[in-house]
C-alpha cells in the first residue's frame, strides 16, 4: 500500500473542519481545552527529527473520532507532524486495509508514517481504558429485543459523548495511548 498517495489526497486540518457538518464544535472545542502536558512536549520534541506524519481516517458523526482527533492534532503540533483527514467512507480500499478485530470499519484510525511512506504505527479506534468504557457501558444495557434497548443504547451514548467533552483526564488518557504508537 502506498502511503504517501493517501498523505497527500487528504485534507489538512483546517479543510477537514471547514468541511465538518456534525460535531464540529464539540471536536474544536476539545482541541482548544486541551493541553499537552509538559513532559508529554519533550517527549514529542525527540521525535520531531523524525519527521512523522499521520493519516486520520475518520468521519464527522463519530463520537470517537470527535474526542481523538483534536487529542491527535495537538500532539501532531508539539511533535511537528504533518496530519491529513481521509473520509472512511470515500476511501474504503484504505479504511479495508485497517479494519478493527479483521471484519470492523471502526474509526478514528491512526496511520503514522515516515519521509519515505512506510508505516510507523496504527493507532484506533479507541484508547484501551475508554474501550473499556463502552464494553462496561453496553454490558449493562437491556437484551437488544428489550423494549428500551434503543432508548437506553441512545442514553448510553450520549452521556458518553458529555464525558468526552468534559473530562480532561479521559483527554490525557487518549493522548497517552495515541502516543505509545509512535514514540
Amino acid at each position: 500500500m502506498e502511503l504517501n498517495s493517501w498523505f497527500q489526497k487528504g485534507l489538512t486540518k483546517d479543510e477537514y473542519i471547514s468541511s465538518m457538518t456534525r460535531n464540529k464544535e464539540e471536536m474544536t472545542s476539545i482541541y482548544n481545552r486541551f493541553e499537552v502536558t509538559e513532559e508529554d512536549k519533550k517527549k514529542l520534541e525527540a521525535v520531531q527529527s523524525k519527521k512523522l506524519r499521520a493519516i486520520v481516517l475518520t468521519e464527522d458523526w463519530c463520537g470517537d473520532a470527535m474526542l481523538n482527533n483534536p487529542v491527535l492534532l495537538k500532539l501532531a503540533e508539539a511533535a511537528e507532524m504533518q496530519v491529513r483527514f481521509v473520509l472512511r467512507d470515500q476511501n474504503l480500499e484504505l479504511m479495508d486495509q485497517y479494519l478493527t478485530n479483521g471484519t470492523s470499519r471502526a474509526i478514528p484510525i491512526f496511520i503514522f508514517i515516515n519521509q519515505e511512506g512506510n508505516e510507523v504505527g496504527v493507532w484506533g479506534p479507541r484508547a484501551p481504558e475508554m474501550q473499556a468504557l463502552v464494553e462496561k457501558g453496553r454490558a449493562e444495557l437491556p437484551d437488544k429485543d428489550a423494549p428500551d434497548f434503543q432508548e437506553k443504547q441512545m442514553a448510553l451514548y450520549k452521556r458518553l459523548g458529555q464525558s468526552y467533552q468534559t473530562d480532561s483526564s479521559i483527554w490525557q488518557t487518549v493522548a497517552n495511548s495515541i502516543m505509545t504508537s509512535f514514540l
